[in-house]
C-alpha cells in the first residue's frame, strides 16, 4: 500500500510497520478522524496549531518519498541545504524544505501553503 502515491494524504506518511499504516506527522491530527480510523486516509492530516512565524520548528525526516513538486513547491538547483533552511525560516508560508541532490549537485526544494 505504501507504494501507492498519496495513499495517506497531506502531512502524513505511510509505514507498513505500524497500524494503521498511515500516520500524521508530529504536530498534526487526522483531518477527518472517522474516515481516518475506518481506513480512508486520503484526506490526510491538518496542523494542530497555526504557524506563528516565530518559534516554529522543523521536523527532521529521513528515508521518505517526497510529495509531488509540480504545483506547491519551489525548486532551486543552486543553493545548499543551509541556505534552503534560511529561506524557509524567513518565509512565513514555508511548510517544509529538503535538500535535492541530483547528478552530484546540491539543490533545494521549498514547499509553501
Amino acid at each position: 500500500p505504501c507504494d501507492m502515491f498519496e495513499v495517506c494524504g497531506p502531512y502524513s506518511y505511510c509505514d507498513t510497520n505500524t497500524s494503521p499504516i498511515c500516520n500524521c506527522f508530529k504536530g498534526f491530527d487526522p483531518m477527518n478522524p472517522d474516515d481516518w480510523y475506518s481506513g480512508d486516509w486520503s484526506s490526510g492530516c491538518e496542523r494542530k496549531n497555526t504557524l506563528s512565524c516565530t518559534g516554529d520548528e522543523f521536523l527532521h525526516l529521513e528515508k521518505i518519498k517526497l510529495p509531488d513538486t509540480a504545483t506547491e513547491a519551489i525548486v532551486d538547483r543552486i543553493i545548499d541545504v543551509k541556505e534552503c533552511e534560511n529561506r524557509c525560516i524567513s518565509d512565513c508560508n514555508c511548510t517544509a524544505f529538503a535538500n535535492a541532490i541530483q547528478y552530484g549537485r546540491s539543490g533545494c526544494v521549498i514547499w509553501t501553503g
